[in-house]
């Protein structure tokens, strides 16, 4: 008897855990007047809620707009830097000009021509671009060479650089302009002069 009382027991303690408890169910004002105030609350509520998406809504937009024009200045003077450090080596070349105009003196002239132009690959490299030559005789690599001509020769192995007509550039490790060179080829094969004696006895 114990046992069925202690089975009777266990089954109404799961029946009442499985029933929905009084107090935590969602209750509703009994009254009309109620009703009607908690409606005029939701509403206050919902206005509320709604003003605060416009506010966050225009805060938006408006940062959107002071990127843009950020964005925008960024770009426009983004190279100011670079343009002030350049300077110096167009008025370097003036100078040079100037001179050439009233001086015989060629090999100074060349000199200081030389010099600006170290100055100015110097400060260059700065701002990452570089500038690498070609050695003759290396292999042609299309990633950072461009052919622009063919040459016959048997000094190179066919396929490899012969000759540079332009320098190559790259902008952080990135080529930005391939050096142009010209690139071996085998010379072409000439008849043997067996061969044309051949040729003559046959006619």
């Amino acid at each position: 008897m114990m046992e069925v009382k202690e089975a009777q027991g266990g089954g109404q303690e799961a029946q009442e855990a499985q029933e929905p408890r009084q107090e935590e169910q969602e209750t509703y004002p009994e009254s009309r007047e109620e009703l009607i105030a908690l409606i005029k609350q939701k509403e206050e509520e919902a206005k509320q809620y709604r003003d605060q998406m416009l506010r966050y809504a225009a805060e938006i937009e408006n940062l959107k707009k002071v990127f843009k024009r950020e964005k925008e200045e960024y770009f426009k003077y983004a190279l100011e830097t670079f343009m002030r450090e350049l300077l110096p080596f167009v008025d370097n070349l003036e100078r040079a000009l100037e001179a050439a105009r009233k001086s015989q003196d060629v090999e100074a002239l060349i000199e200081g021509i030389e010099l600006t132009l170290k100055g100015l690959l110097q400060t260059l490299e700065k701002f990452g671009l570089k500038q690498f030559e070609v050695a003759i005789g290396e292999a042609f690599r299309p990633e950072v060479h461009e052919a622009l001509a063919v040459e016959e020769t048997e000094e190179h192995p066919e396929g490899a650089v012969v000759r540079t007509f332009q320098k190559g550039y790259t902008l952080h490790e990135r080529v930005i302009r391939p050096a142009l060179v010209a690139v071996a080829k085998k010379p072409a094969q000439k008849e043997t002069s067996g061969d044309q004696t051949s040729g003559e006895n046959q006619n």
